[in-house]
């Protein structure tokens, strides 16, 4: 399993995703949380999580049109370069519908609120399914990428992690992530899929499946 680690020390890490779509990762800001750069050769171009340092955002960039910036959840470390990259490239906002209204508060930004069902465009024929995920926060969100040609890849901001899921802080919160996280996520997609947290490396659903028993039994 390749864990496509960086850290704040790193160069961007540049890999395929399939279906003619390219990531790029990179840690930012104090707290090495990932940001995600998703594009094409052509299409729409997106950025998951603007967290921290447009200046490092833009240089991954490399001036290419930037069409959306999607913030996974509202909590301060996701969201502290949103509003700088979005004004420096005219992208348009998306979150959680549930966290909207926090995120345009603390952001000075307009965000279009999103949720289950819900797609934004990448790259020249493909689209982010978005995943609404509960518990963490009220409106966190997984972004689906489905090729034809190879796994799918979840972006799941601090919803799930190698290990567990997010941090919760009641156990009635920390019960409805598991929940969400197993029936949405784990009961839908297959054993390659591949994870991408908001911070740290990647795992697949399969190397984490047999835990969902052991996370339920020691609450975190």
């Amino acid at each position: 399993m390749t864990t496509y680690h960086v850290d704040p020390q790193s160069d961007p890490l540049s890999f395929d995703l399939g279906g003619g779509v390219f990531c790029t990762k990179q840690s930012l800001g104090d707290m090495d949380n990932n940001g995600y750069l998703l594009a094409g050769a052509e299409g729409p171009v997106v950025w998951i999580d603007a967290a921290a340092q447009p200046e490092v955002i833009a240089r991954v960039l490399d001036g290419r049109e930037l069409a959306a910036v999607v913030t996974t959840h509202r909590h301060f470390d996701h969201i502290g370069a949103t509003a700088e990259v979005m004004a420096s490239t005219s992208a348009t906002g998306y979150c959680g519908e549930p966290d909207r209204e926090s995120i345009q508060a603390d952001t000075s930004t307009e965000q279009v609120g999103v949720w289950t069902g819900d797609t934004i465009a990448v790259g020249t024929s493909g689209a982010l399914a978005v995943i609404g995920i509960v518990g963490h926060t009220p409106g966190s969100i997984t972004l689906a990428w489905t090729p034809a040609d190879g796994p799918t890849h979840l972006f799941t901001g601090d919803s799930l992690f190698p290990g567990g899921v997010g941090k919760t802080w009641s156990p009635e919160d920390f019960t409805t992530l598991v929940d969400e996280v197993s029936t949405k996520i784990f009961d839908r997609f297959g054993d390659d899929t591949v994870v991408h947290p908001g911070h740290g490396d990647a795992t697949t659903l399969g190397a984490e499946r047999p835990q969902l028993a052991e996370w339920r039994t020691r609450g975190w």
